[in-house]
């Protein structure tokens, strides 16, 4: 399975960009997909979460209301919108999948906070500027 992240960019804060995360098979059924994040100097954390085939989501709270996870199963893909962006988002967005074993919010939290995946993108990097 590949993993392939688009439209990061240079935005001004308050602004916008929506990023995608195009998976090489469909792989949704059986896998949770999500959205890390590494800013320089600092630990990777987990963005936001999606098990599409059951309406499971998760956002770490720094972008709630903000961010919204949404996946286009016929086109094997997923999606960030990102909006009201602040300097604070600037990082490498990493889209990352793990293959479902338990319930989907314990996998959910095995993939956004725990951090454990099976596969990986190489990043995309988003710059908010001031």
């Amino acid at each position: 399975v590949q993993l392939v992240e688009s439209g990061g960019g240079l935005v001004q804060a308050g602004g916008s960009l929506r990023l995608s995360c195009a998976a090489s098979g469909s792989i949704f059924d059986a896998h949770v997909i999500g959205w890390f994040r590494q800013a320089p100097g600092k630990e990777r954390e987990g963005v936001s979460c999606i098990r599409s085939t059951r309406g499971s989501l998760y956002y770490t709270p720094s972008v709630k209301g903000r961010f919204t996870i949404s996946s286009d199963n016929a086109k094997n893909t997923v999606y960030l919108q990102m909006n009201s962006l602040k300097p604070e988002d600037t990082a490498v967005y990493f889209c990352a999948a793990l293959r479902a074993r338990y319930s989907s919010d314990y996998d959910i939290m095995r993939l956004c906070s725990q951090l454990r995946y099976d596969y990986s993108g190489h990043g995309t990097q988003v710059t908010v500027s001031a």
